[in-house]
């Protein structure tokens, strides 16, 4: 039977991964052809890997960048709740500050 005549196949992840890394070695063409698939079925698995991999690090990313602001908000509330404190006034009076002529 050849790969037109064979009905759909679903794989596991576990062998769309060796299959990247055959064809890494190898090339596509000639893994495809060893294993009885068509190219095109491990270019789509290469690129929905790769999909997969650019999310998770952009998703790491965002992460850092959030867990960054955070911090940099805490220190600016900080601020804030320090400058809206009184400071203390001078220990003289008003009228002793400025002699009056």
């Amino acid at each position: 039977m050849n790969k037109k005549n064979q009905p759909h196949k679903r794989y596991k992840d576990e062998f769309k991964a060796e299959v990247l890394l055959l064809a890494e070695k190898i090339g596509v063409t000639k893994a495809a052809d060893q294993l009885g698939l068509y190219g095109s079925q491990i270019y789509q698995w290469r690129a929905t890997t790769e999909k997969r991999s650019n999310t998770r690090e952009h998703e790491s990313s965002l992460a850092t960048e959030n867990a960054r602001l955070k911090r940099e908000k805490a220190d600016l509330e900080k601020e804030v709740e320090f400058l809206k404190r009184r400071r203390p006034t001078s220990q003289r009076t008003q009228s002793n500050a400025f002699p009056v002529h």
